[in-house]
């Protein structure tokens, strides 16, 4: 935040930013492309800089709701102590930016003392969200360390594309662009980055040779592990991220179904596709999960993956609004989707065939609970081991028979997965 001069204008977008994010009645994401939209003389750094502390606020407001007083958390208040308490700007740094009132206010930001705080204040999660994790069995300690782990900004991770280069191949490149990179620690394609720089105009993303996509979700490719000429489906493909691994893994053949109820996910999709070099991929707007085209595939398919709607908690370092926009009601609304999503998707899979159920959720309730509550009333599924699976790889992850990732203790995003066979 300090390598970038403070201006009376740079704060105003950054102003303008949570004034559309925080009544939480869009994505952030898509507030922060709106503004930027509006003001294309923004640079990169000046870009980074308006969503980098648009962003801190959102992860940090009850911590900055502390300092501000009862009903007083205005979006520029929350933002100048976003810039005091967290950034530790001084008013020398602000004193262009700011009015004589706003320095006044600074100087005794900088004096107060750290607030008293309860764990959910602490952790920056709403209270529903904190004492559904300690019901789950998490201790206070573990919260917090989860917590803080959620709020700290996401590195930029990419998957290179097996069909174009090899990871090495990027590797040596970026060295001798000056991107500093290294290969992630369990996806063998995945590829972490030290900064964010531009890439949407880099030739190796222009021609597929890259996709951004974070180690998680690369990982859930390979439990999926599908092999040449079998037939597959995503089931809630989205914009295909996890599409266009299956169909690199699958060295584009056999046939792969994109499935997904939201037309403008797919389309997407579309462009990623061109670029992959990928022609086994067949996508679909499907009008629910019981759509006549799931019905004609009944037991035909070896391997789903149903990467399920869910809460999103475990994206929060990319998506901090979402801890705000969810609650137990939406909640009890998802976790019926997914089971009926579920459900659905099962009926796909042939006698032997692999059935993935993940979510990028934190809480039992969207993910362990949906797959005992679906094997209860499905015998002919059977669990197989996640550790096992990703282990016949060559990926050395300590798992067990779930998939679970968690930014403090794997450098990923939140993410849950149980692999099911069907029996005779």
């Amino acid at each position: 935040m300090t390598t970038i001069k403070i201006t009376s204008r740079l704060l105003d977008h950054v102003g303008s930013a949570l004034c559309g994010m925080l009544p939480f009645e869009q994505p952030a994401d898509a507030v922060l492309s709106r503004v930027f939209r509006d003001h294309r003389e923004l640079g990169h750094r000046e870009r980074g800089f308006v969503a980098d502390t648009a962003y801190g606020v959102l992860r940090r407001k009850r911590y900055l709701e502390k300092f501000c007083g009862a009903d007083r958390a205005t979006p520029r208040r929350l933002l100048l102590v976003a810039l005091v308490r967290l950034a530790h700007l001084n008013q020398r740094q602000l004193a262009e930016a700011l009015t004589a009132k706003e320095l006044d206010w600074v100087a005794e930001l900088k004096a107060l003392p750290e607030p008293e705080l309860s764990l959910a204040e602490a952790a920056d999660f709403p209270d529903w969200l904190t004492e559904q994790l300690l019901a789950e069995g998490r201790s206070p300690e573990e919260v917090l360390q989860l917590a803080r782990s959620l709020n700290q900004p996401a590195p930029l991770d990419l998957r290179v594309n097996p069909m174009k280069t090899t990871r090495e191949a990027v590797l040596e490149r970026f060295q001798a662009e000056g991107i500093e990179a290294r290969a992630c620690p369990y996806a063998p394609l995945g590829l972490r980055l030290a900064q964010r720089p531009a890439l949407a105009k880099h030739p190796l993303f222009l021609d597929g040779s890259i996709e951004v996509q974070d180690e998680g979700s690369q990982l859930l490719g390979h439990l999926v592990a599908p092999k040449r000429g079998e037939m597959v489906v995503d089931f809630c493909a989205g914009a295909g991220g996890k599409t266009l691994l299956l169909g690199a893994l699958m060295r584009s053949t056999g046939r792969l179904y994109a499935f997904d109820v939201s037309d403008r996910r797919l389309a997407k999709l579309k462009p990623r596709l061109a670029r992959s070099g990928l022609s086994n991929v067949h996508t679909a707007a499907i009008a629910s999960e019981q759509d006549q085209r799931i019905k004609r595939l009944a037991g035909k398919i070896d391997r789903v993956l149903v990467d399920a709607p869910c809460s999103g908690l475990g994206t929060l370092r990319r998506n901090p609004d979402l801890k705000w926009r969810q609650t137990p009601e939406s909640l009890a609304e998802l976790t019926a989707k997914q089971a009926a999503i579920l459900a659905a998707a099962s009926r796909l899979v042939k006698v032997g065939g692999r059935l993935v159920y993940a979510t990028c959720s934190l809480l039992d309730a969207e993910n362990e609970a949906i797959v005992t509550d679906f094997l209860a009333s499905h015998p002919d599924f059977v669990r197989k081991s996640c550790g096992e699976i990703l282990a016949s790889q060559g990926i050395a992850l300590e798992m067990g028979e779930s998939l679970r990732l968690l930014p403090h203790q794997h450098g990923t995003d939140g993410f849950y997965a149980a692999v099911l066979e069907r029996q005779a």
